[in-house]
């Protein structure tokens, strides 16, 4: 038997081992967050997807935690950023410094430079600043002094912002807000997961110190990497991407949205929904997966007409009635 021949019947033994080693990494996170699994489940597709993800909810539900526990999960450098009025662009990208024993002008790499970039509150920091990962999200670069320097593989931003009405917070623009592949809405715990909560901090559990909360790396690059290219080879019918887009075509005619979703939200869909269907165990993709992460990918895309905010009409509403509308394959 050749060796190509051997890959081909090992590839489904190898995706079981590649998902176990997932699952290991949900449990990681678990040891240090209670009650958060669809962010969770969430944040391991968009790696699966080399995706970035907006993490919003108010103070205090534990979205840096689940970005720090995921971290600690994971073999791979991590860097954290807390936005603030004053941060500039170069603060976080790098800038060109004169080094004054070399007698020559240097590129000092920013926090940018890592594997998981931590953008904590990305919304209490001007645009100006906010327009830096512009490039670096989207071309996985940056350029500086018009020199272009190639991120490290894998590079995603994992940003957590507060509610838009909360004081002192600033609008991701419409670019920006596109580039996520996902954002998640993080709310309030259930009263039995509060008292988990409570019950983990009396026994002594430490947020601040994971490694004392027993989380561990579990999943190294390599095998992120070949988990990321087995979930994209997950195959798709023809009936299943003139979904997708009938869905997204439903979004830029209903008349109570002023921005519907791009070609860049119909492919973001697809990828998450391949990864989704990846980590479940499909070889394709099914209508159920294209629904399952239509709201995440999606909500931050849509933009409603101010007649409809005003009546108190929300994204995810009008997302799911489109869904319900639009005729599903068979």
């Amino acid at each position: 038997m050749t060796d190509i021949a051997a890959d081909t019947l090992n590839a489904p033994t190898r995706a079981a081992e590649l998902r176990q080693s997932l699952a290991q990494v949900r449990a990681e996170v678990g040891k240090a967050v209670v009650g958060q699994d669809a962010a969770v489940t969430g944040l391991i597709i968009a790696l699966l997807a080399r995706g970035h993800v907006l993490l919003e909810g108010v103070p205090g539900v534990a979205k840096t935690l689940l970005v720090r526990s995921l971290s600690a999960a994971l073999d791979l450098q991590t860097r954290r950023v807390q936005f603030t009025p004053d941060l500039m662009p170069g603060d976080v990208t790098g800038s060109i410094v004169y080094d004054v024993k070399a007698g020559d002008f240097e590129f000092r790499a920013g926090p940018v430079f890592t594997n998981i970039l931590l953008a904590d509150e990305i919304n209490r920091t001007p645009p100006k600043t906010q327009s830096a990962l512009l490039e670096a999200m989207e071309e996985r670069q940056v350029s500086v002094d018009g020199v272009s320097r190639p991120l490290p593989e894998p590079f995603i931003v994992a940003a957590t912002q507060n509610p838009v009405e909360y004081e002192g917070t600033y609008s991701l623009p419409e670019a920006q807000l596109d580039r996520f592949l996902l954002k998640l809405v993080l709310d309030l715990p259930e009263r039995d997961t509060e008292i988990e909560v409570l019950r983990r901090h009396a026994a002594g559990f430490d947020p601040r110190d994971l490694a004392g909360a027993g989380v561990r790396p579990v999943l190294d690059a390599g095998r992120l990497a070949e988990a990321q290219a087995s979930a994209a080879s997950v195959g798709v019918s023809a009936d299943v991407l003139a979904y997708v887009v009938d869905l997204a075509r439903a979004t830029r005619t209903s008349p109570s949205v002023k921005l519907g979703v791009s070609p860049r939200g119909t492919t973001a869909l697809l990828a998450s929904a391949k990864a989704w269907a990846w980590l479940s165990g499909y070889d394709s993709i099914t209508p159920d997966h294209v629904q399952a992460m239509l709201l995440p990918v999606w909500r931050h895309r849509v933009q409603l007409r101010p007649e409809a905010e005003l009546e108190g009409v929300s994204v995810d509403a009008i997302l799911r009635s489109i869904v319900s509308q639009v005729q599903v394959p068979i």
